[in-house]
């Protein structure tokens, strides 16, 4: 009779180890998507200021139409920086490194152990 409690208790550590690495892995894989997303966007502003710079410079020197096109480009990357970055900034607040499946289940488990009649 030990030894099947022995066993089950084995199994049900080593269940317990395989749902926390499950969690950890999931919610590690949002937060690096979240993280490539706020580099992303710090590229992004990189290239807004290049642009933001090519665009004072050309409309400094000869202020004609390419210096508006330049303008242009560069209110497109400022929004797509702007995009990346709330949308990373948001995904990465939802990320949880709690594994709350784990936690619940080893309390559930240890109260069990306490009171195996229940």
């Amino acid at each position: 009779m030990l030894s099947e409690i022995s066993a089950d208790v084995s199994r049900l550590v080593r269940d317990e180890i395989e749902l926390a690495k499950a969690e950890i892995k999931q919610e590690s894989t949002k937060a690096g998507k979240a993280v490539g997303m706020l580099g992303g966007a710090g590229y992004a502003g990189h290239v807004v200021v290049l642009m933001g710079s090519l665009t004072a410079i050309f409309a400094l020197a000869h202020v004609v139409d390419i210096a508006w096109a330049a303008l242009i480009v560069t209110a497109v990357w400022a929004v797509v920086a702007a995009v990346l970055y709330t949308t990373g900034r948001k995904r990465l607040r939802g990320v949880n490194l709690k594994p709350e499946r784990t936690v619940e289940s080893l309390k559930e488990d240890a109260q069990w152990a306490r009171h195996p009649t229940s």
